[in-house]
């Protein structure tokens, strides 16, 4: 039983998260799309005129603007927390949604939207946070910063990877609390509660392949570069490198309820390729992910006329790297796939030097978070786990900040349940999550001078 959630958050929050949503900032990978200026100004509006609070405003390209609101705390000593939320979000096919995708709709207690899992809740909920220990009548020990970050949803080029490059000072924190964290999982000795400590890094690679033009009504003997991109995408899609067992993975097996012999399985490194089958189809994708780099061709273009045999297509190939997994090992990997194909491919780099990330789990912060999701959950234990996406904690845990995942989710909002609804069509959260997350984070602010001096 999850306790009740603060009503004067929650309120603020769902009407937050519904304006977020309606500010409809699309980012589909191209620095002209995003316009996160929208959602920028209704994190402004909801923290104008903030007592002792400053804001700095970045806008490296027109439009695609993020900001930083700070509220010093009250002991000079004590940690800085980062509060980091994205405002952008990805498209959306609107046919497939039972309701508008941009109307931020409440309905039966939850939230409807394009980002309302992925992560204007959070990014909601931490603004809503904010204000409040803004105007309580007390500040926090700890000094709070609230970074509102777009372009989050392509790679952070013009968010937080440009921040931390070009404005380090107005973001510099101790702990960083973002997305992907405060889920639960039903594990056979009781719930645990998740949260992200570490993420695997990104690679994406653009394969240009080569062919000869030619008049498409004579294709026999055709160098047609489609045809064999073709043979190129099956070739990534069956590459599978071997397998890696690291302590996350370990840690997340220990809590599923499967048989003891398929748990024994898992890991088995000479095993678990078979045994990743064995599970249902929701647990079998991240569990392949997070023991893999893996590599999904997802983006194609290429061809002038229909009648035109086209001598280059390009294939844009989502490539996700383990710990220890460097540049140079992807290029190896892009090689091997490709085989004798490989002399007929140029590789691009697309986003280069994002290797994995993983922050430790011996730290204040965290010993903080696994005593509120305690508190919350009835005595819930903590599981740390991997993202096998990308998130912006990426860029702090690179300068050494802690960096983790954390909200706070009623049970209803499972780690299955939110693995489902993260990109998927009828994106929607309920309003008790909305007011435990927005709670979490007053409670880590007032709590974390404390912790880190016990």
């Amino acid at each position: 039983m999850s306790r009740r959630a603060d009503p004067p958050l929650t309120g603020p929050t769902t009407e937050l998260l519904q304006a977020l949503i309606r500010g409809a900032c699309v980012n589909d990978g191209t620095p002209g799309s995003g316009e996160e200026h929208r959602n920028a100004s209704v994190i402004d509006d909801a923290l104008d005129g903030l007592p002792g609070v400053g804001r700095t405003v970045f806008e490296p390209l027109p439009g695609r603007r993020s900001v930083v609101h700070t509220l010093p705390g009250s002991d000079p000593d004590a940690p800085t927390i980062l509060l980091l939320g994205h405002t952008d979000v990805v498209p959306v096919n609107a046919a497939e949604w039972r309701h508008d995708p941009f109307g931020g709709e409440l309905i039966d207690g939850e939230v409807w939207g394009r980002g309302a899992v992925d992560m204007l809740n959070l990014t909601s909920a931490m603004a809503t946070s904010f204000a409040h220990l803004a105007t309580r009548g007390r500040p926090p020990a700890s000094t709070v910063r609230f970074l509102a970050v777009a372009d989050e949803e392509a790679g952070g080029t013009w968010g937080a990877n440009w921040i931390c490059a070009n404005a380090w000072d107005e973001v510099a924190c101790d702990y960083v609390l973002t997305e992907s964290g405060g889920m639960t999982l039903d594990a056979p000795d009781g719930m645990r509660v998740v949260f992200a400590a570490a993420e695997k890094g990104v690679a994406w690679r653009r394969l240009t392949v080569h062919g000869t033009p030619g008049h498409g009504s004579m294709p026999f003997g055709a160098d047609n570069a489609l045809v064999t991109a073709a043979e190129v995408v099956r070739r990534i899609d069956a590459y599978d490198p071997a397998p890696q067992l690291h302590s996350f993975w370990t840690g997340w097996v220990a809590g599923l309820d499967v048989p003891d012999a398929l748990r024994e399985a898992l890991l088995d490194p000479g095993r678990v390729r078979e045994a990743i089958g064995a599970l249902d189809a929701g647990q079998a994708g991240y569990a392949h992910a997070v023991v893999h780099t893996t590599f999904s061709p997802n983006m194609v273009r290429g061809g002038i006329k229909t009648n035109v045999i086209p001598d280059t297509v390009e294939l844009d190939i989502d490539i996700r790297t383990l710990p220890g997994v460097e540049e140079a090992d992807v290029d190896r990997m892009v090689a091997d796939a490709l085989g004798d194909l490989a002399d007929r491919v140029t590789v691009t780099p697309v986003i280069d030097g994002r290797t994995a990330t993983r922050s430790p789990i011996e730290t204040p912060m965290f010993d903080l978070l696994a005593r509120r999701a305690a508190a919350v959950h009835d005595g819930a234990e903590v599981l740390p786990w991997m993202v096998v996406g990308g998130t912006d904690a990426a860029f702090f845990r690179m300068r050494g900040v802690p960096s983790y995942g954390a909200g706070m989710y009623d049970p209803s909002m499972s780690l299955a349940q939110f693995q489902r609804r993260f990109h998927g069509h009828d994106e929607r959260i309920d309003t008790t999550s909305l007011g435990l997350s927005a709670q979490l984070y007053v409670d880590l602010a007032d709590g974390i001078a404390d912790a880190t001096r016990s």
